[in-house]
């Protein structure tokens, strides 16, 4: 079996095909696109392959043939032609940080000029507009063919200035003048796409290029990005068959943008060289603005697993007024588990964590947040708690972590007067583990508070708040065994743990601790 090399880090196309590398034919997409429509934008999380499909599509349109052999797109069922080679212009915004509006300016004309200088056409001074639409009428002029351009991470200067609302804004109305340019040169163009991770309001960036067709949730293009059960399957079975394949499927497939579900290539590569489980892809780096942002508005994971949205919420946000669950869809960390539409209440997807990385990632470093006195998370040795099942292990570790968060959490935040906060936590302590944990989990009798699955135990929750109310002052034990809570998971020949917390608001950790067995 030939073992071609990984694409780590590789966004050339012609790089991956003529060195030998492993490629996932996505052509399919690339012949479909131009045959369908002329302006597109697609958002997806980073380090997702949109600069090779940018690159691919480069190749594509400049008529490389030689490229494509034994893909689709050198098939007579695509419809390509590759006699026609049409001019290319490409900015790619991840090459050089731009952090001001002066910089970004200055950016801007320093890539006009270059495409001055390249098609042989001196542009009168001009606003960087004007200059554009000089250019883009000039080299079709001469090449007698309509031009293609290319535009990825479009958003980057705005993301990197988003901890100041103010220059942000600035460089997004910057940015908006330059981009609408292109609507005016529509008989000049044969294609325009557009990627990045984020959409900005329809008052932003798109006001003035609002002919783009965004393809984001579009469930027949959800694959365009990202690696798929077949790929893996096909292009990597040489390296698939090392792993096993629920466990490589358990940590890093479930993205999902309403149609078939994708693995992160980076992870899958990285999993492939080094041969270890590790968040490879959450390890890169977490924007600083979004923990900022959850820290002047913080809302624990358990609260994104399951939120219901509607697609003013995932379709774009203003520099100036982001809302956390946004962000995360639109950087990765939340994906699409469902979705309903209708004509009577309109587009609904339900979001949560796409696989076993995200979910123990983002956890823990929310844990790591509380407070630099939040016990460190020995993985091994706080499974081995709950796998052998060590109740009074377990006690001890949550007593230890309610212990640790700083009091100006409490004093910021009302909702730790309930129990819905203190599940929150503990839910975010072990989500951090990689257990499977179900927060109102559903039975014929009512809703387990949280419910914890291991290799041989069943955990299952009860949790109740001290003197808020009637409810409160119950034994939350008694509760789990009057609803018979148990029975959804006596089948499972695994043993069944009950466990009830009764919290206290004033020391903020346990006030009683009852443990039963089924």
């Amino acid at each position: 079996m030939t073992l071609k090399k990984l694409p780590i880090g590789i966004q050339s196309f012609s790089t991956i095909i003529t060195d030998g590398y492993a490629y996932v034919d996505k052509t399919k997409y690339i012949s479909k696109l131009a045959l369908q429509g002329k302006y597109y934008f697609l958002s997806r999380p980073r380090r997702f392959g949109k600069s090779l499909l940018i690159d691919t599509i480069d190749c594509a349109f400049s008529g490389k043939r030689d490229l494509f052999s034994g893909l689709y797109l050198d098939t007579a069922e695509s419809g390509w032609d590759f006699s026609f080679q049409y001019p290319v212009l490409r900015i790619d915004w991840s090459v050089a940080p731009v952090r001001t509006p002066e910089e970004l300016e200055r950016r801007i004309h320093e890539i006009l000029d270059t495409w001055a200088l390249h098609y042989e056409c001196t542009p009168v001074p001009s606003t960087s507009g004007g200059k554009l639409d000089f250019i883009v009428r000039t080299i079709q002029q001469k090449t007698g063919m309509q031009v293609v351009i290319l535009i990825d991470e479009y958003d980057k200067p705005i993301l990197d200035t988003l901890k100041t609302p103010g220059i942000a804004a600035e460089m997004r109305d910057m940015l908006r003048d330059f981009y609408g340019v292109l609507k005016s040169l529509d008989s000049s163009l044969k294609f325009v796409m557009l990627t990045g991770v984020s959409k900005f309001v329809k008052t932003g960036i798109f006001s003035g290029l609002n002919n783009l067709n965004d393809i984001t949730l579009d469930r027949s293009y959800s694959a365009i990005c990202g690696y798929t059960e077949y790929d893996l399957d096909q292009v990597f079975k040489a390296y698939i068959h090392e792993f096993d394949k629920d466990k490589v499927r358990e940590w890093y497939n479930g993205y999902s943008w309403t149609g078939e579900r994708v693995y992160n290539p980076f992870d899958i590569l990285l999993l492939f060289s080094k041969g270890i489980f590790r968040p490879y892809w959450f390890e890169t780096g977490t924007p600083g603005f979004l923990i900022e942002l959850w820290k002047n508005a913080p809302r624990l994971p358990a609260e994104f697993d399951g939120m219901v949205v509607g697609e003013e919420i995932l379709g774009s946000f203003d520099p100036e007024q982001i809302r956390v669950e946004t962000l995360l869809f639109q950087a990765g960390y939340l994906t699409i588990h469902s979705w309903e539409s209708n004509p009577d209440i309109g587009t609904w997807y339900t979001l949560g964590f796409p696989n076993r990385e995200v979910r123990e990632s983002f956890n823990r470093m929310i844990l790591s947040i509380l407070g630099p006195d939040t016990p460190n998370i020995s993985v091994p040795a706080y499974r081995t708690i709950l796998e052998s099942g060590d109740t009074e292990g377990l006690r001890t570790r949550i007593q230890a972590l309610f212990a640790s968060i700083p009091h100006d959490w409490y004093r910021k935040n009302p909702i730790s007067q309930y129990e819905g906060y203190y599940a929150s936590v503990f839910y975010a302590w072990l989500s951090s583990l990689g257990f499977t944990v179900i927060p109102e989990d559903v039975t014929n009798k009512g809703r387990i508070d949280l419910s914890v699955q291991t290799g041989l135990i069943t955990w299952i929750f009860e949790f109740k708040v001290f003197g808020i109310d009637r409810s409160g002052e119950r034994n939350p034990l008694d509760h789990i065994k009057n609803q018979g809570y148990a029975e959804k998971y006596l089948a499972e020949s695994k043993q069944v743990i009950l466990v009830g917390i009764v919290w206290n608001p004033k020391t903020r950790n346990i006030e009683q601790w009852e443990v039963a067995t089924e």
